[in-house]
């Protein structure tokens, strides 16, 4: 009997837009639109964020509005219903529960694994993991319950998740990643992942 296929996608870049880009271009706060796509080092990048919101005074109401205002990606909804029709699928990202709740919502609640962040009367003043590196983590659990786990996202932050798979791509990745990373297959369109999804098998070792 063959392992059940699942899959895990990053949410950020994959199928939503990037929250933190959005918010920039909301405030006219440049600094915010650095991303895990630019800086590796998650607890860095996000110890700068939250230093930037406290300096600028933007709080969680300002994000709510921004996320307000947002939708997924164009295709990605009908993609995840298409791919949920056929295997498990578990979305991993290192946003936030108050950032997802609404766009989770107009994708059809799939299944997310995500942080939290800690806000104070609108500040928001730290951040939750989960676990440390929770992608990888989540995806060798779900191997050693035998699924044949395939994996996609588009940043340094999903790489660990991607490689730790049966099989792994990148997807809407920025050049310098997919430059960096030139032995994983990499795809811009909803479609060609979809095929690449539907085709993959474990390699060699895995």
């Amino acid at each position: 009997m063959r392992p059940q296929k699942l899959v895990t996608l990053d949410v950020e870049g994959v199928l939503i837009p990037e929250v933190w880009i959005n918010l920039a271009i909301r405030t006219g706060i440049d600094d915010l639109r650095r991303t895990t796509r630019d800086e590796p080092d998650y607890d860095k990048l996000m110890a700068s964020r939250l230093e930037i919101l406290e300096r600028e005074g933007v709080g969680m109401a300002d994000l709510r509005e921004v996320l307000a205002g947002m939708s997924p990606l164009e295709g990605a909804k009908d993609f995840l219903d298409g791919l949920r029709d056929a295997y498990q699928v578990v979305l991993l990202s290192d946003t936030f529960e108050q950032f997802a709740s609404p766009l989770m919502q107009q994708l059809g609640h799939p299944a997310i694994l995500c942080h939290q962040l800690e806000v104070r009367d609108d500040h928001i003043v730290d951040y939750v993991l989960r676990i440390d590196d929770h992608k990888r983590r989540s995806v060798e659990a779900f191997r050693s319950l035998n699924f044949q786990v395939v994996a996609a996202g588009d940043s340094y932050n999903d790489l660990s998740m991607i490689r730790a798979a049966h099989a792994g791509a990148l997807f809407h990745a920025p050049q310098n990643v997919i430059d960096e990373n030139s032995d994983l297959p990499a795809f811009n369109d909803f479609d060609s992942l979809r095929e690449w999804i539907d085709q993959s098998e474990p390699v060699q070792g895995s």
